[in-house]
């Protein structure tokens, strides 16, 4: 592929195309968009020249359990001599600098043949919330989230969906606008063909040819583009189906751009992995999806993944979230955190879902939101504040972003709760270790504050357990116990806190037993 900044004649011409086509998607309401916080299964069909508006509703996004993994893999093995520590310590991969990414045993590497990660985030369905793509957000999510990749989520059966209200035209250019934002932005981007209600990918495999046939043909001067040809095979569909599947598709695109990388969905809503490690596919250039939702997926499929890269399947995550496999329902801030580890370790790129203000856990942002870039952290949901968190880009000060997720978890290392001072100073409480000594189990909180208001002279906060408590030491402040309360007071060097300024390096250790903890603030 020919490098991003490479101008071959046409392509101005698609920019332009592609910028007035997203502005009529967005401004005008062609049918694709709803209003922000809306429920993105009832688009306005109003004016479009189709007979019948579909009445079917989003279906959520219900995946099937990890259970029955298997350790078959492929052969290409992990480097030797692979050091996870360096590698994320590297730059962070762009297509200016790493350029045209290809595969390498289990490995997405740069243009030099050195191992880059991407992390970043999806879009919803386009048809639903085309106003997120954008050239400010695009930047945006580069320079202040730490993204270095976008993916284009294009629902296939839905409402709204490629095959499903032949809106098809319309579709097309929101993506080739999305790939050309994410260009200007200096990421890579994947553009995704969402399977999910139609199941089995070769339900709608005439869409899909006709869709990649168009996109790698007017993309096929990008070095940053990764072709992700179904995104969740699921029901009755086995590998067999998706491999049939792929070799009608991938020679498409090949044959407009013969060097890109493509993602193939795996079955069991792109789970089972261990399907295409026992039988990959023979093409150049491939990955196999894996998708998991933390509170749901845990450590079994985990080791699912862990198997199949260790045995030298390429494998991207190009979707997942911290919750339930529904999009819904509880956070499961440590299985989250357990992934991200894991995945850094084995340098797996991966994607996190969605951007939207849907009234859903998944959200990364809050329905009350109706922002289309210049976010801020009040803006974003607890799973958005966990993403930023957990990218690390520079555009959000690390203190504020402790402060503003409060998790309010149970006493594990790393783990954070919030305490409110009597005065003007917001506290993040952390602990910062945790071990055990003769029948007793110790704590060592670490506490940093930021006052958001008036100057103080003194300050204090009491910081309850739910059981009575020892003081075994403490530094930078003045502490006392009472039963199951611990005050917490400045010490004479820090009692002074102007507007806008913080307080940190204050700390104490405390013992109980193995059930210690602080009580929510």
């Amino acid at each position: 592929m020919a490098a991003a900044n490479h101008q071959k004649k046409g392509r101005a011409k698609r920019i332009v195309v592609a910028a007035l086509a997203l502005a009529a998607l967005v401004a005008v309401g062609v049918g694709l968009a709803v209003a922000a916080g809306n429920d993105p299964g009832e688009p306005d069909y109003s004016g479009l020249a189709v007979e019948t508006a579909p009445t079917m509703p989003q279906p959520p996004k219900v995946q099937g359990d990890d259970d029955g993994a298997d350790d078959a893999a492929a052969e290409s093995p992990v480097p030797a001599d692979a050091d996870p520590a360096a590698e994320s310590a590297r730059p962070l991969a762009s297509p200016s600098t790493s350029g045209a990414l290809h595969v390498e045993g289990s490995r997405l590497v740069d243009a030099a043949g050195e191992p880059v990660q991407l992390r970043g985030v999806s879009t919803h369905g386009l048809a639903w919330y085309p106003e997120y793509v954008n050239q400010e957000f695009f930047d945006e999510l580069k320079r202040d989230w730490g993204a270095n990749v976008v993916r284009l989520a294009l629902y296939s059966a839905e409402e709204g969906g490629y095959a499903t209200d032949a809106l098809r035209s319309k579709l097309n250019e929101l993506v080739l606008a999305g790939v050309e934002y994410a260009t200007a932005a200096d990421m890579y981007v994947v553009v995704d063909w969402h399977t999910l209600t139609d199941a089995n990918p070769l339900t709608n495999q005439w869409a899909a040819a006709e869709f990649f046939r168009v996109v790698s043909h007017d993309l096929a001067d990008h070095n940053n583009v990764i072709y992700e040809i179904c995104n969740e095979p699921n029901g009755e569909t086995t590998w067999a189906d998706v491999k049939a599947y792929a070799a009608d598709v991938i020679p498409i695109i090949r044959a407009n751009d013969p060097d890109a990388v493509i993602v193939v969905g795996t079955p069991t809503w792109s789970q089972d992995i261990q399907d295409a490690a026992a039988d990959p596919l023979a093409e150049s250039n491939i990955m196999y999806t894996l998708h998991f939702y933390a509170a749901t997926h845990q450590a079994d499929l985990r080791e699912r993944l862990r198997t199949a890269v260790e045995g030298g399947l390429p494998v991207f995550v190009t979707e997942f979230g911290i919750c339930e496999a529904s999009g819904d329902g509880k956070i499961d801030y440590d299985s989250a955190d357990a992934w991200v580890e894991l995945m850094d370790e084995l340098n797996v790129s991966y994607i996190c879902w969605n951007l939207s203000n849907k009234k859903e856990t998944a959200a990364l942002f809050k329905p009350s939101c109706k922002k289309t870039a210049g976010f801020t952290l009040d803006d974003l949901s607890d799973a958005g504040l966990w993403l930023v968190d957990t990218l690390g880009g520079a555009g959000f000060d690390a203190k504020e972003v402790m402060l503003a997720r409060a998790d309010k978890k149970s006493n594990k290392t790393g783990s954070a709760m919030m305490a409110f001072s009597s005065d003007t100073i917001q506290w993040q409480l952390n602990v910062a270790d945790k071990w055990k000594e003769d029948g007793r189990v110790f704590f060592r909180y670490e506490m940093a504050g930021s006052n958001y208001s008036a100057a103080t002279e003194k300050w204090s906060v009491a910081i309850p357990f739910n059981e009575n408590i020892q003081v075994e030491d403490s530094w930078n402040c003045e502490v006392a116990v009472s039963g199951n309360e611990l005050t917490v007071s400045n010490a004479a060097s820090n009692g002074k806190v102007g507007a806008g300024d913080t307080v940190s390096d204050v700390g104490f250790i405390v013992s109980g037993t193995k059930k210690l903890a602080v009580v929510d603030l």
